[in-house]
């Protein structure tokens, strides 16, 4: 797993034009491959009477997957620059739709491949990127006396609480990176006289 992507800050849409056409690149964050491919449908949907939607997107932290179309463009023109653009930025996790809305003036292979690259480029940067790192999610179990005082120490030493619950004893989700664990399974055990249990979950990516 790679320890940390960028990915959009939000979803949004910025317009440029080229020559009279309307490139209009809709951005969002993406989870899933089926996420991004709804998002293009939807885009497709509302922009119904465009002359194109091209489409790219990137999922997975390491890039695994990479898809693109140019929806009737000549061959890689559009997708694929766009896609280009998204890599190249180090995005993860993100879809992007330019519909162009024909202007009256061709442009040619090599205008095409600027226009598409440069509205999902100026795009990027309108929206603006956050960055997301791996952690791994430690569950600490603790009991009422001390969960108020080691709620208020975790959250002063930077601690990353996602979700405290009470019952019985008191249960608070903690992200840690990988890197910590040991330091602070010995931090924990100091703080609470060693009367709290730790317990190690998966791994996932929270905001940096």
């Amino acid at each position: 797993m790679q320890d940390e992507y960028r990915t959009v800050a939000r979803a949004g849409v910025h317009e440029t034009e080229v020559n009279r056409s309307r490139f209009l690149c809709s951005l969002a964050p993406a989870g899933s491959e089926r996420e991004a491919q709804e998002f293009v449908a939807a885009v497709r949907k509302e922009h119904a009477d465009a002359t194109h939607n091209c489409w790219a997107y990137v999922i997975g932290a390491d890039a695994g997957v990479q898809k693109a179309s140019d929806d009737g463009e000549p061959g890689g023109t559009a997708g694929v620059p766009m896609l280009q653009m998204l890599l190249r930025r180090d995005m993860r996790y993100v879809v992007a739709v330019v519909t162009r809305y024909y202007g009256g003036v061709k442009l040619g292979a090599g205008g095409l491949i600027r226009a598409y690259g440069g509205a999902v480029g100026e795009a990027l940067d309108a929206v603006g990127a956050r960055t997301r790192r791996r952690f791994r999610l430690a569950t600490v179990t603790v009991d009422h006396q001390r969960a108020g005082k080691l709620q208020n120490d975790l959250r002063a030493t930077g601690r990353d609480v996602r979700d405290v619950r009470y019952a019985d004893a008191v249960t608070l989700e903690v992200g840690l990176p990988d890197a910590d664990v040991d330091a602070f399974r010995a931090w924990l055990a100091d703080a609470t006289q060693g009367t709290a249990a730790l317990e190690l979950g998966g791994e996932a990516y929270g905001d940096a």
